[in-house]
C-alpha cells in the first residue's frame, strides 16, 4: 500500500510527520512516499536516527502556509509539497494521501486535482469523535460552509458507506443535526434535507440535537459545514477544559490525591478514548481516491494513526462502493 505524504503539511512538520510515516511502515506495513525538500527531509531523517525499510522521496522545495489562500495550491503553490503529492495520486504513483496541512488547500486539491466522484457535488470532511461506547461520524466538519439540501443527501450517503467498509458498521444510523426532533424544524436546509434522507436508502433515524451528539445517539450525524466546524471545536474544547478542570480538584487535599491514586487508570482510559490523536483525522469523501486530513498539531503518533486509516480507507474499497451508489442513482 503506497502512502504519499505531504512532508511539509502542519504545526509539527517535518520532524514528526516524518516520524509518524517511519512508525505507519513499520507498524502497518505502509510503502511511504514523502513529498518535500529532499536536502532537509534526508537531514531530518540522518540527525534523528530515523529508520525506512521502503522510503521514496519527490522533492518540491515549495510549502503552501495554513496562511495561504487555499486555491493558490492550483497555481502559485502547484510546486509546494502539499500539491506534488496530490499529483502522485492522481497519476496513479500512490494509493492513498495524507497531510496534516492547510484544511482548505486539502479539500481544494482533493476537488481539483484528484477530482470528485462522478454525481457527488461536493467532497466533505467527515470526523470521528468518541461517544460512551465507541465512535460516531460527524459530516461535513467544514469543507463546505454553504450547503443545499441535496448536498446533505449525499454527504449522508457517503458517510453511511465508509461506516460500513471501514468501521464494520452494519446498516449504520443516520441522524440530521438540528435544533429539535421534530421534522418541522430548522431553516429551510433541514427541512429539505429531512424529506430527502428518508428516502435516499440509508439508515435514517431523523433529527438529532446537538446535546445529543456527545451519547453517540447515532452512527452517523450529518450537517453543513459551517455548523459541523462549530460542533466539532465546541466538543474539542469542553473535552480540553473538562480534564484540565480535573487537576486541582484531585490536588485538593491529601484524601483527594488518594482518591486520584485509586482512579488513575481509568481517567487515563478515558483521557485516550477522548484524544483526537487516537483517530488521526479525517477522511475527504467524495474524490476519486483517498484523501485524509491529519490533524494539523499531529505528533508523530497521530499521524501515523492518519496513515494506518487512509490505508483502511483504500483497503476497503470505499470509493468504489460510493460510486456504485451514485451511478444506480443515475441510472
Amino acid at each position: 500500500m503506497r502512502i504519499v505524504v505531504d512532508a511539509f503539511g502542519g504545526d509539527n512538520a517535518p520532524l514528526e510527520i516524518i516520524k509518524g510515516s517511519a512508525l505507519a511502515e513499520k507498524e502497518y506495513g505502509a510503502e511511504i512516499i514523502l513529498c518535500g525538500d529532499e536536502a532537509i527531509i534526508n537531514n531530518c531523517i540522518k540527525e534523528n536516527n530515523i529508520v525506512f525499510n521502503n522510503l521514496t522521496i519527490v522533492n518540491a522545495t515549495d510549502v503552501i502556509s495554513m496562511h495561504d489562500e487555499p486555491t493558490s495550491l492550483l497555481k502559485a503553490h502547484k510546486d509546494s509539497s502539499m500539491a506534488v503529492a496530490f499529483r502522485e495520486l492522481a497519476e496513479g504513483r500512490a494509493d492513498a494521501f495524507v497531510s496534516a496541512g492547510s484544511t482548505g488547500a486539502v479539500v481544494v486539491g482533493g476537488t481539483f486535482i484528484v477530482k470528485r466522484i462522478k454525481g457527488i457535488k461536493r467532497p466533505a470532511l467527515a470526523a470521528m469523535l468518541p461517544s460512551p461506547t465507541s465512535h460516531y461520524m460527524m459530516m461535513d466538519i467544514g469543507a463546505n460552509a454553504e450547503c443545499r439540501p441535496e448536498m446533505l443527501e449525499q454527504f449522508a450517503i457517503m458517510a453511511s458507506k465508509y461506516l460500513e467498509k471501514v468501521e464494520g458498521i452494519e446498516n449504520p444510523t443516520v441522524g440530521l443535526l438540528n435544533i429539535g426532533t421534530e421534522e418541522t424544524k430548522g431553516t429551510e436546509l433541514q427541512k429539505e434535507a429531512y424529506k430527502l434522507l428518508e428516502n435516499c436508502g440509508v439508515n435514517f433515524v431523523g433529527n438529532i440535537e446537538s446535546r445529543e451528539l456527545p451519547t453517540g445517539a447515532c452512527n452517523a450525524v450529518i450537517t453543513d459545514g459551517y455548523t459541523g466546524n462549530i460542533a466539532l471545536k465546541l466538543i474539542e474544547g469542553t473535552a480540553t477544559t473538562l480534564f484540565s478542570m480535573l487537576k486541582p480538584v484531585f490536588l485538593k487535599n491529601i484524601i483527594t490525591k488518594l482518591c486520584y491514586i485509586i482512579l488513575k487508570d481509568g481517567l487515563r482510559g478515558l483521557k485516550n478514548k477522548m484524544n483526537a490523536s487516537e483517530v488521526g483525522g479525517a477522511p475527504l469523501l467524495g474524490t476519486k481516491k483517498p484523501v485524509f486530513k491529519a490533524h494539523g498539531n499531529s505528533d508523530a503518533f497521530a499521524f501515523k494513526n492518519a496513515i494506518h486509516k487512509a490505508m483502511l480507507f483504500a483497503q476497503n474499497e470505499v470509493i468504489s462502493s460510493i460510486e456504485d451508489c451514485f451511478s444506480e442513482k443515475d441510472n
